[in-house]
């Protein structure tokens, strides 16, 4: 079973987790246990706009804090919020391997569900690292399918967070005669690409 896609708008966080723990595959737990997702109706974009708009407020706030420059767009792209910080000297904000925007993007979506009472997917991005990593993403991912087709032998890849697995799966499902899976629990969840039945 393989992670696929990034949940449609009508498909939300598990009802059962707390908003904060929502991640960039939110249905991972879903398609790996073949439950069915839980229908819910989508988000108005007026709604998601409006989240984007307070998870900027938020980010803003806390830039002033650490006294950092950066420039705030909100907009909705997908089907979800985002907010992209962009300026100078910003890597702190990322932090290794964006694990820093990872903890701020989950606060960005904590203080959309205290003013709105709603999850959030919101995607935080800072200084392009998202894009950049996305395309860092697709050549592991690559790299692995060509292994797998030339070996026949199934690839395990570095634990990787939601975010960076999504990316991976995305790829692999892409190509022909390979699949990939997620596999282990988090912090050191990874994902194995073998080849298609």
């Amino acid at each position: 079973m393989t992670e696929t896609s990034i949940p449609s708008a009508d498909q939300s966080v598990d009802e059962e987790s707390t908003p904060i723990e929502a991640t960039d595959d939110d249905t991972e737990e879903e398609a790996e246990t073949g439950a069915a997702p839980r229908e819910r109706k989508a988000p108005a974009e007026s709604e998601l706009f409006r989240q984007s708009e307070i998870a900027a407020d938020y980010v803003e706030g806390l830039l002033d804090i650490l006294d950092y420059d950066g420039d705030i767009d909100e907009l909705v792209s997908g089907g979800r919020p985002v907010v992209e910080v962009v300026g100078g000297r910003l890597q702190n904000l990322v932090g290794q391997r964006g694990a820093t925007l990872e903890a701020l993007q989950e606060l960005a979506r904590l203080a959309v569900f205290r003013q709105t009472g709603t999850p959030s997917r919101l995607l935080l991005d800072v200084g392009g690292y998202r894009a950049t990593r996305r395309k860092e993403l697709a050549a592991v991912a690559k790299n692995a399918v060509e292994k797998v087709k030339e070996y026949g032998e199934p690839v395990r890849l570095e634990p990787m967070s939601a975010f960076e697995r999504k990316c991976v799966h995305d790829v692999v499902n892409a190509m022909s005669g390979v699949e990939s899976e997620s596999e282990g629990v988090e912090p050191n969840r990874r994902i194995v690409v073998r080849p298609a039945d």
